[in-house]
């Protein structure tokens, strides 16, 4: 088990003094941050009045306001993103290596990202990006997390728009001992038949899974289970990995947690939405924003000890 850090003792140590000489850093981009909203304002107002004057057209108007102002916006966020952003790495990294774990703000998809798209852990889509890498050894397990957005473009024409169809976490983390088959959990199905039932069989990345029958009632309200091993699968999800994984998705303030059981290591996919944004403008909140992901991990790690139990006969 991995010790809690203690947000009041990185605070004190060069966490908390590096943070302090950021502090002109902070002022600084809270002053451009409003004068470039200021800017979008006055320019949408005098823009708009402009177009009004000449084109006599309300449309016109509206679309012009609307760039001057999205323009100061937009400056407005960078200057602010630019400050925040270093200083969750700062922050994070500290956390990780307060963990004994590592971690980077910038992500290249592994193996973990590819093996999610393959089983359809994640939804189609047009553009990625990624942020939020943490890795090392989790107790006694490899781990790895980082944080995913998908978006697709939707709609033609005047209607196309671009549509966020996945923002959460994509996490691993490997188990002592090799699993036979592979068993995929979800809480909300896609693989439903004509007629709005789960299918009895899908075929993912090659291998044909069929939906398993819980001992459970309570585990089939709320999971559906597909594998090629009937017998593993009910070995490996027995009803306390209901209480588990939901305990995931409070940990994580996520929901439509689904799990993949493949090649000795546990795969999970959580629409949780932005996490682990320590960085703030305002220096009160470091120790909150601290203690908030301290908190995410130390929750995790626990659950990560629970996942990975000691190997039975028949199954190592």
């Amino acid at each position: 088990m991995i010790e809690k850090p203690d947000a009041g003792a990185l605070m004190a140590g060069p966490l908390g003094d590096w943070l302090t000489g950021q502090n002109a850093a902070r002022g600084e981009a809270k002053e451009k941050s409003k004068r470039y909203t200021f800017y979008g304002i006055v320019g949408a107002v005098f823009l708009g009045a402009f177009t009004l004057v000449f084109s006599h057209s309300f449309q016109a108007t509206t679309v012009v306001g609307g760039i001057a102002f999205a323009i100061g916006a937009g400056l407005a966020q960078v200057a602010r993103k630019n400050v925040t952003n270093r200083i969750k790495s700062e922050m994070n990294a500290a956390i990780a290596k307060a963990l004994g774990l590592e971690y980077s703000a910038k992500v290249t998809p592994g193996k973990t990202f590819e093996r999610a798209k393959a089983f359809d852990l994640v939804p189609s889509y047009d553009d990625d990006s990624f942020e939020d890498l943490w890795w090392g050894v989790l107790g006694t397990q490899p781990f790895t997390l980082h944080e995913a957005k998908l978006t697709e473009e939707q709609g033609s024409g005047d209607n196309k728009r671009t549509v966020t169809v996945f923002a959460g976490s994509i996490m691993s983390v490997g188990f002592n001992r090799n699993f036979i088959g592979t068993t995929l959990i979800e809480r909300k199905s896609n693989h439903r038949g004509f007629f709005g039932g789960l299918k009895e069989k899908i075929t993912l990345n090659g291998v044909e899974l069929k939906l398993v029958d819980m001992v459970d009632p309570r585990f089939e309200e709320a999971f559906a289970v597909w594998s090629d091993d009937g017998v593993e699968a009910r070995y490996l999800v027995h009803p306390d990995y209901a209480e588990r994984l939901t305990a995931i998705e409070q940990a994580y303030s996520g929901d439509n947690i689904r799990a993949l059981f493949s090649e000795g290591e546990l795969l999970i996919v959580l629409e949780s939405g932005d996490l682990f944004e320590s960085g703030t403008l305002n220096a009160e909140d470091d120790r909150t924003m601290l203690e908030r992901t301290i908190g995410q991990f130390t929750s995790l790690a626990e659950l990560g000890t629970k996942l990975n139990e000691r190997p039975r006969a028949g199954f190592n």
